[in-house]
């Protein structure tokens, strides 16, 4: 009786566990169901009160008319190469910095380092004005270096791969030592291939950071844009076109779409190592 009752209760607790999760997946998809359905809209119906759920009649012109009206192969172009240097700079160099603060002694360290921290703690927003002048006084305003710029160095990058090298034995480090290895030999072929799931972690931070970002490449680029400034650039001041909008979201959203396809088991072992979210 006692052995019925505990099957029971494991029952209702499972059927409770996948209900919630159920609803969860529900509540996150509903947005982009949603995009997908007001993007075979007309403009009436998108801006109809109470909304309608399904179109009347699937139409497909907003699609051309969105291609038609944003030069989506330079947007692709663009966002992947600023996505592609972004994540190339930060795993390279946060590595570099992480291994040195993690491993190496020198003067400075816990100042710098303390630096780093405080970086982490303020605002991204308050580096824009300085970025900018930095990169307006090498002339290289409105290029593909300017969208890269904010990314060459990462604070989290620095902290996330210095708590990865913490975590190595140094007895790694003495047997490189003794085998004849300098610190370039022992970071690059014995330590870095060790914090292979963390720099997956921060390659998949730093591209979803870099797809996302629209103030920066709004305020140093005028002709050189991302697919994110691109669209910010669709909405009007008093009106907007929403199925259009729409359609040239979901045409935004292809490559990461693609790239989560291509990289689904680095993406959810690169997650689960670091213990983060998106």
């Amino acid at each position: 009786m006692k052995q019925s009752s505990l099957e029971r209760s494991k029952k209702v607790t499972t059927f409770l566990t996948y209900l919630a999760l159920i609803v969860g997946a529900i509540i996150m998809i509903f947005p982009f169901v949603w995009m997908i359905l007001t993007s075979s809209k007309t403009v009436p119906e998108s801006m109809q009160i109470p909304p309608t759920f399904f179109p009347a009649q699937w139409i497909t012109d907003n699609f051309k008319d969105a291609i038609a009206s944003l030069p989506f192969m330079n947007l692709y172009l663009n966002t992947a190469l600023m996505i592609v240097f972004r994540v190339i700079c930060a795993v390279v160099f946060s590595s570099m910095a992480g291994y040195a603060f993690a491993k190496l002694q020198f003067r400075g360290k816990n100042i710098l380092f303390g630096i780093i921290l405080v970086q982490m703690s303020l605002p991204s927003q308050i580096f824009i004005i300085p970025q900018y002048q930095m990169v307006a006084k090498m002339g290289l305003a409105n290029t593909i270096f300017a969208l890269v710029f904010p990314g060459l160095v990462t604070a989290f990058g620095t902290f996330l791969l210095r708590q990865a090298y913490m975590g190595l034995p140094r007895d790694l480090e003495e047997a490189a030592r003794l085998d004849g290895c300098n610190i370039g030999q022992t970071f690059l072929f014995i330590m870095a291939p060790l914090t292979r799931s963390s720099m997956v972690a921060l390659g998949i931070f730093t591209a979803v950071f870099a797809y996302k970002d629209l103030m920066w490449p709004l305020i140093c680029n005028r002709d050189v844009m991302p697919l994110s400034a691109a669209l910010a650039k669709m909405q009007g001041q008093y009106s907007n076109n929403y199925p259009q909008l729409m359609a040239a979201s979901l045409l935004a959203c292809i490559p990461m779409i693609i790239l989560y396809l291509v990289f689904q088991k680095q993406f959810i072992e690169g997650i689960a190592t670091s213990g983060g979210k998106l």
